[in-house]
Protein backbone atom coordinates (compact mmCIF):
# COMPACT_ATOMS: atom_id res chain seq x y z
CA UNK A 1 0.00 0.00 0.00
CA UNK A 2 1.73 3.43 -1.02
CA UNK A 3 0.68 6.22 1.28
CA UNK A 4 2.83 9.88 1.82
CA UNK A 5 4.31 10.23 5.38
CA UNK A 6 4.81 13.72 6.34
CA UNK A 7 7.53 14.13 9.29
CA UNK A 8 6.77 17.31 11.35
CA UNK A 9 7.58 19.35 14.23
CA UNK A 10 5.47 21.74 16.50
CA UNK A 11 8.11 24.49 16.10
CA UNK A 12 8.72 24.88 12.49
CA UNK A 13 6.67 27.41 10.91
CA UNK A 14 6.52 25.75 7.05
CA UNK A 15 4.93 22.52 9.01
CA UNK A 16 1.97 24.98 10.35
CA UNK A 17 1.72 26.17 6.72
CA UNK A 18 1.68 22.70 5.33
CA UNK A 19 -0.80 21.22 8.09
CA UNK A 20 -4.04 22.33 6.56
CA UNK A 21 -2.81 21.07 2.64
CA UNK A 22 -2.05 17.86 4.23
CA UNK A 23 -5.25 17.56 5.81
CA UNK A 24 -7.05 18.47 2.46
CA UNK A 25 -4.59 15.57 0.57
CA UNK A 26 -5.73 12.93 3.51
CA UNK A 27 -8.86 12.99 2.30
CA UNK A 28 -8.19 11.93 -1.04
CA UNK A 29 -4.93 9.44 -0.29
CA UNK A 30 -3.74 7.91 2.81
CA UNK A 31 -1.53 10.10 4.87
CA UNK A 32 0.65 9.51 8.03
CA UNK A 33 1.99 12.49 10.22
CA UNK A 34 4.56 11.55 12.07
CA UNK A 35 6.53 14.35 15.25
CA UNK A 36 9.99 14.13 14.73
CA UNK A 37 10.75 15.15 18.46
CA UNK A 38 8.26 12.30 19.18
CA UNK A 39 9.75 10.08 16.91
CA UNK A 40 13.33 10.67 16.66
CA UNK A 41 13.91 6.98 15.84
CA UNK A 42 11.49 6.99 12.73
CA UNK A 43 12.82 9.77 11.57
CA UNK A 44 16.66 9.06 11.50
CA UNK A 45 15.13 5.60 9.64
CA UNK A 46 13.86 7.20 6.71
CA UNK A 47 17.40 9.99 7.43
CA UNK A 48 14.94 13.43 7.64
CA UNK A 49 17.49 16.50 8.20
CA UNK A 50 14.45 18.90 7.11
CA UNK A 51 11.09 19.70 8.04
CA UNK A 52 8.54 19.27 6.66
CA UNK A 53 9.57 16.55 4.43
CA UNK A 54 6.89 14.33 2.79
CA UNK A 55 8.12 10.52 2.09
CA UNK A 56 5.80 9.08 -0.55
CA UNK A 57 6.49 4.79 0.82
CA UNK A 58 4.96 1.55 -0.93
CA UNK A 59 5.16 -1.41 1.39
CA UNK A 60 7.09 0.71 4.24
CA UNK A 61 9.92 1.57 1.34
CA UNK A 62 10.80 5.33 0.32
CA UNK A 63 9.67 5.67 -3.52
CA UNK A 64 10.34 9.23 -3.57
CA UNK A 65 10.28 12.51 -1.17
CA UNK A 66 9.66 16.52 -1.25
CA UNK A 67 11.16 18.67 1.51
CA UNK A 68 9.86 21.77 2.53
CA UNK A 69 6.56 23.62 1.46
CA UNK A 70 4.40 22.13 -1.54
CA UNK A 71 1.24 22.49 -2.93
CA UNK A 72 -1.72 19.97 -2.42
CA UNK A 73 -1.74 19.49 -6.02
CA UNK A 74 2.07 18.41 -5.95
CA UNK A 75 1.64 16.25 -3.18
CA UNK A 76 -1.08 14.58 -5.37
CA UNK A 77 0.41 13.98 -8.33
CA UNK A 78 3.86 12.74 -6.16
CA UNK A 79 1.28 9.97 -5.20
CA UNK A 80 -0.42 9.04 -8.28
CA UNK A 81 2.55 9.43 -11.07
CA UNK A 82 4.40 7.02 -9.00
Amino acid sequence: MKQLVYFTAPWCGPCRQLGPIMQEVSQQIPVQKIDVDSNPDLAQKYGIRNVPTVVLTSEGVEVTRKVGLNSKRMYLDMYNEN
